[in-house]
């Protein structure tokens, strides 16, 4: 993998500009994709456009940015997008910032004020020739500063192209169609890449980078969507009823182990309300998965635990004797049990509970 240092003046990265809202931003003669189509939205606030813009009058050097070179001799900007936004809305004329005690835009600045912007020369790493865990690994320790890469944004670099193009068209844009109808469903937020990076470890059970690999050059991302319909829309038919807790819920593994079984969601609904209500579930989340697994496993709920005082009280009422094998132990070698399960109705609380010894715990028929 070959990385150049490149010093490149503003006026050569603001030339061929072009902020085309949906279809992304290129500047640098139309050469350097700054923004690429549907990914993240500017987020600089006015305070830090200004702070990019004075660095600059006053000669101060800004943090070294960073582009990918492809294939055909074009560029992607890995690093550095917000100051490069601010730097180039601000020679477009968008906003005016403080000249010597007087708002200015850049049409309004002294010829010789103009060139001195132009001619400031930015500090550029190129990136050419690596193999893609080369770049990825690159990437992710030069990913130090101003507004952090997710783990999304840096494979986005890595395996850019109509596929990546295509699938952050359905899913990396503030009110796009992921978001629509996944909203009550998927935490996070799209311009971030969550919403993609959600289905993508989904669909590839946690294989992103192999089936980014995979698809690379595919023309269109039409199986990613497909599937995160059919997961959006098991769920949402299989739990009509949305709650918050919905949110935490890892949905495409639960429609991949799941899918296939036969629901009432009537009976699921009257399930989860009494679960819901239920104080020993401390996990309410988990209760999806619970209702979900045939097994009906408690691990998904977190069942509340007896506290401290509780197993203290009870193992003094025990004199330290296990009810089980009738031998006397330390506190710390034996665990607190409920007498009656909680699955057949026992509670958390002192007179349902029992300290067994770490070996008759572990070797009770009925947990």
């Amino acid at each position: 993998m070959k990385i150049e240092l490149k010093q490149i003046k503003i006026s050569e990265l603001f030339e061929g500009y072009d902020n085309n809202e949906e279809e992304g931003v290129v500047g640098y003669g139309g050469k350097l994709n700054i923004r690429p189509k549907y990914q993240r939205e500017f987020v600089y606030k006015p305070e830090q456009q200004q702070a990019v813009i004075e660095s600059i009058r006053k000669n101060f050097p800004l943090n070294v940015m960073y582009w990918v070179e492809n294939d055909n001799g074009t560029y992607e900007l890995l690093d550095g997008q917000q100051r490069t936004l601010s730097i180039c809305t601000y020679l477009w004329g968008e906003f005016a910032v403080d000249w010597n005690g007087s708002l200015k835009f850049f049409h309004s600045l002294f010829a010789e004020e103009q060139k001195h912007i132009l001619d400031y020369e930015l500090m550029v790493y190129i990136c050419s020739n690596g193999t893609d865990a080369e770049k990825i690994d690159w990437f992710k320790v030069i990913n130090i500063a101003g507004e952090k890469l997710t783990d999304q944004e840096v494979l986005n670099a890595v395996y850019a192209g109509e596929w990546v193009t295509a699938a952050k068209r359905k899913f990396s844009k503030t009110g796009c169609l992921a978001y629509q109808i996944g909203k009550n469903y998927l935490s996070g937020s799209p311009i971030r890449q969550d919403f993609l990076a959600t289905t993508l470890k989904w669909i590839s059970n946690g294989q992103v980078e192999k089936y980014m690999s995979e698809h690379q050059h595919d023309t269109n991302a039409d199986e990613l969507w497909d599937y995160y319909e059919k997961v959006i829309n098991w769920v949402a038919t299989t739990f009509p009823k949305v709650r918050s807790e919905m949110k935490s819920v890892p949905w495409g593994e639960m429609y991949n182990r799941y899918g296939n079984y036969a629901y009432n969601p009537d009976t699921l609904e009257k399930d989860i309300k009494k679960l819901m209500q239920d104080s020993d579930v401390t996990k309410k989340s988990g209760i999806y998965e619970y209702l979900l697994d045939p097994h009906h496993s408690e691990k998904h709920l977190s069942i509340r635990a007896f506290d401290a005082n509780t197993k203290r009280a009870v193992y003094e009422k025990q004199n330290g004797i296990c009810p089980k094998c009738k031998q006397h132990f330390e506190i710390e070698d034996m665990d607190a049990d409920h007498i009656k399960p909680w699955s057949q109705g026992g509670r958390t609380t002192e007179d349902n509970c029992q300290m067994l010894c770490k070996h008759c715990n572990r070797t009770k028929s009925c947990k």
